[in-house]
């Protein structure tokens, strides 16, 4: 595996970060059931294996996204020899002593190398010194390899939004306790 260097982005890391292919592929989604019946409501998710695999296309405009990086508390990228290849981006204030990542993207043809995990790890780091007890994870319900890399870094669905995106995608999120 390379030698993956997290670090604070830079100015001059901008157009390198909007350079990366936010977009990704499934072949699973997690579908949404709702169940009413007197006085309950239910609400499960089952992971359903799609006919084909579908690219999906990432649920904030690429182009705006360095506009709403100034808005973020934290922006953690990767880089493996001098080449940047993914980053996270972070708040605080969305929920008490939470430090949320609201994007993660690795380079296509890094993907699948241990940089996200090291991103997610990176960014549990950033919110314990920022006095977070927590870090969730947002994601889309087709986002496959994210669901599974918050599985195996022991994050737990801890909540959704319905059309939570722009392109009125669910929300999922993810949480996992920082102490």
């Amino acid at each position: 595996m390379p030698e993956i260097e997290i670090r604070p982005a830079i100015a001059t890391d901008i157009p390198a970060l909007v350079a990366i292919d936010h977009n990704y592929s499934s072949d699973f989604v997690w579908q949404m059931d709702l169940q009413t019946d007197e006085g309950h409501v239910g609400i499960n998710f089952r992971e359903i294996r799609l006919p084909r695999s579908v690219r999906v296309e990432y649920p904030r405009p690429v182009r705006n996204l360095p506009d709403q990086w100034t808005q973020r508390a934290g922006l953690l990228v990767a880089r493996i020899d001098e080449e940047i290849v993914g980053y996270a981006s972070l708040m605080l204030n969305i929920a008490p002593l939470t430090a949320w990542a609201t994007d993660l993207a690795v380079a296509s043809r890094y993907r699948r190398q241990g940089i996200a995990s090291t991103l997610v790890l990176a960014a549990q780091e950033w919110g314990l010194n920022h006095e977070c007890r927590w870090l969730v994870l947002e994601m889309q319900p087709k986002n496959h390899a994210a669901l599974r890399l918050a599985e195996k870094l022991g994050f737990d669905l801890c909540g959704y939004n319905d059309r939570y995106y722009a392109n009125h995608d669910i929300g999922l999120f993810f949480a996992k306790s920082l102490r």
